[in-house]
Parts: structure tokens; C-alpha cells; sequence
């Protein structure tokens, strides 16, 4: 079969979209005369006749893709195809029209759930794990499972993770301290901690992310990171978590400097609390599409586990357990970082495969952030002098 349309809506008629060839074409013989699918001109068919067409004549379309285009006709008031939407399911990309259906979220595949897929490797076994965990909605699992590639490889979150590891491995063998570095007069010196009598050192308002207060805080970052951003990279891609988790440190620090004006920081939380709390969100938010098992034992775990690293953080602030010449790094990048992926974070999880210039609520958050930026700004190079603050020395 061959498919063509002429003018901007129609008619269907034949050849079809590059890639798909009528076997008589094939065989080297002539193609056969044009068949009207659309008289009307309306670019559209129906969507049995469509299936109907693909299965008498043998088309070599993907199963899944024709999944999507069947479903996607089947959220329509017509039930009826669209010639543009054949050609970006061909061509791999969704129209306008196709990522409008998915979030409305109105239609079912016709296909049985991923999870009964058989005889996958343990590669595509992991991609169908990430896209349960991160996705609410079943045909954006297809979409993602189908058209997944491993390269690029989610390299910014494992690239943080192990940048982490190797910097505190350095410290530690420097030090010979493994646990609670920060009591460490040497370990305060390094260029890369956020100290408030190094403020216009710009940099350190980022680097923090690399040192951390002990063995502990490492740990429970690292997994978290591994466990939950990578997923969350892989299905949303490089730069939309990469801005998400810088956002949430950057805001960690700047906050700090706000609310809690003596105080250091240390440790990549801002960042980590930023995914979490941005992904826990939008599991609730989508609560009924999500398919992750244990949903409600795993939210209430997360929950527990980062409010006991916050209950921690408080009491090495206000209650040290050894005594030492300054002041402890604060606790506010975890809230920071929770509020930052509350707001930009669920928006960017929210709008899977959407440009997000499209969303208006992304220009809101980022309209939000921006002014909290400049605030930040302002006070850290007017506000300290104006109030007076008596900020510990410099190490």
C-alpha cells in the first residue's frame, strides 16, 4: 500500500511516508494507481479502516507505533487517523497534537502492559523498570521503552556521584578522618566549601556539592542520586535533571546565606532533595497511573529517611557532639532543595517529551526563581554589612 496526501489536509492516497514501500514496488513491478483513502480532503481516516488497511496489505509498520496511532485515534472525537501523525510516529516524533492527547490521558493502548512483555535481555529489563518507576502513563512507557537508546549513557549523574566519592576519598586519606570531617580545621580550607567570609568567591556557592560533613551524609547522597536520578535522567534527559539538581544547590546555598548567616555548607542535599522531592511529587500528583510496586511503603520509607537526615543535620548545627572553633554547616539546602523541586522540579517531571518554553507554567517557576536569585544576590553583598553581621573568620 501506498499512502499520499496532496494540500495541507488531504486527500490519503498513495505512496506512503519514506521508509514503507508496496511490495509490488519491490518485486520491481510498476506501483499501482493512486487509491482514494480521503475524498473529502480532511487528512484524516478512520481508525478501522486504517488498521484494515495495514493488515491486508502487509505494511511494515512497528507494532508499537501503530499501538500509539490506534490509541491516539481513539482519543480524538472522530476516532480517525491523521496522515501528519503517521508520518511523526515514522519519523519518531510525536506532533503537537500527539503529546496534547498524552496529557490529557483519555485512551488505553490496545496492548497488554509492558510488565508482560517476554524474553528480554537484562539491559531492556532495566529500561522497562525505569520507565514504571518515572512515568504515570501507559502509552508514554511504550513511547519510552520503544524508543529508548542507550547512548547517551546518563553520564551528569553518575559523573557527580563519583566526582563526590573521589573528593572525599582525598580528604579522608589527607586527614585520616572518616566520620564528622567538618571538625576538621584542614578540612574548612578547602577551596571548594561555601563559607559566608568567602562570599565573593562565587564559585563556592556550587563546589559545596562535592564536600561532605562525613561518611554518612556520602552515603545516603550517592544512593539517592544513583537510585533516583539516574532513572530520572535517563527518561528526561541530561539537561533538564542536570538544571533541576544545580538549581536545587545553588538554592541551598543562597538560602543558607539568607536565614542562617554564620553558617558553612557542605554536601551536594540541596540537590539531592531537589530530585527526590520532585519525583516523590509527582508520583502523588499521578498517584493512580503509577505502577512502581510498593508505591505507598517506598513514599513512606523516602519520607522517613530524608526527614531523619534533616532531624540530623538540625542537632549537628544546634548540638554538636564535639566541641569545635566554628560554626557548623547549616541545614537549610535540605529544605531549599525540597522546596526547588516542589515547584521547578515537578514541572519539569510533569512534561514528559513537551517542550517546556510551551508550558506556562514553567515561565512562572522560572520567573520565581530568577527573582529569588536576585534577592540572593543583593543581600549577600548589601545585607551583611547592613545588618551588622558578625560572621565567624575565614579558615
Amino acid at each position: 500500500m501506498w499512502v499520499q496526501r496532496s494540500g495541507p489536509k488531504g486527500p490519503w492516497s498513495l505512496p506512503l511516508p519514506a521508509g514503507l514501500t508496496h511490495p509490488q514496488a519491490l518485486a520491481g513491478g510498476p506501483p499501482p494507481p493512486p487509491q482514494q483513502l480521503d475524498p473529502e480532503n480532511t487528512g484524516f481516516i478512520g481508525a478501522d479502516t486504517f488498521t484494515g488497511l495495514v493488515h491486508s496489505h502487509e505494511l511494515p509498520l512497528d507494532p508499537a507505533k501503530l499501538d500509539m496511532l490506534v490509541a491516539l485515534a481513539q482519543s480524538n472525537e472522530r476516532g480517525q487517523v491523521c496522515y501528519q501523525e503517521l508520518v511523526d510516529l515514522i519519523s519518531s516524533k510525536r506532533s503537537s497534537s500527539f503529546k496534547r492527547a498524552i496529557a490529557n490521558g483519555q485512551r488505553a493502548l490496545p496492548r497488554d502492559g509492558l510488565l508482560d512483555e517476554p524474553g528480554l535481555g537484562v539491559y531492556k529489563r532495566f529500561v522497562r523498570y525505569v520507565a514504571y518507576e518515572i512515568l504515570p502513563r501507559e502509552v508514554d512507557r511504550h513511547w519510552y521503552f520503544y524508543r529508548h537508546r542507550s547512548c547517551p549513557p546518563p553520564v551528569f549523574m553518575a559523573s557527580v556521584t563519583l566526582a563526590q566519592i573521589i573528593v572525599f576519598l582525598c580528604y579522608g586519606a589527607r586527614l585520616n578522618k572518616w566520620v564528622l570531617q567538618t571538625y576538621h580545621p584542614e578540612y574548612m580550607k578547602s577551596p571548594l566549601v561555601y563559607h559566608p567570609g568567602h562570599r565573593a568567591r562565587a564559585w563556592r556557592f556550587l563546589t559545596y556539592m562535592f564536600m561532605h560533613v562525613g561518611l554518612e551524609q556520602l552515603g545516603f547522597n550517592a544512593l539517592l542520586q544513583l537510585m533516583i536520578g539516574v532513572p530520572l535522567e535517563m527518561v528526561h534527559g541530561l539537561l533538564r535533571i542536570s538544571l533541576l539538581y544545580l538549581a536545587g544547590v545553588l538554592a541551598g546555598s543562597l538560602t543558607v546565606s539568607i536565614t542562617d548567616m554564620r553558617a558553612p555548607v557542605v554536601g551536594g542535599s540541596g540537590g539531592v532533595y531537589a530530585l527526590c522531592s520532585a519525583h516523590l511529587a509527582n508520583v502523588v500528583m499521578n498517584w493512580a497511573g503509577m505502577r512502581c510496586p510498593y508505591k505507598l511503603l517506598r513514599m513512606v520509607l523516602a519520607l522517613v529517611c530524608m526527614s531523619s537526615e534533616v532531624g540530623r543535620a538540625v542537632w549537628l548545627r544546634f548540638s554538636p557532639p564535639l566541641p569545635a572553633s566554628g560554626p557548623q554547616p547549616s541545614f537549610m539546602a535540605h529544605l531549599a532543595g525540597a522546596v526547588v523541586g516542589v515547584s521547578m522540579g515537578l514541572t519539569i517531571l510533569r512534561s514528559y517529551e513537551e517542550r517546556l518554553r510551551d508550558q506556562c507554567g514553567w515561565w512562572v517557576v522560572l520567573l520565581a526563581y530568577g527573582t529569588f536569585l536576585l534577592f540572593a544576590i543583593f543581600w549577600n553583598v548589601f545585607a551583611y554589612d547592613l545588618l551588622g553581621a558578625h560572621i565567624p573568620p575565614p579558615p
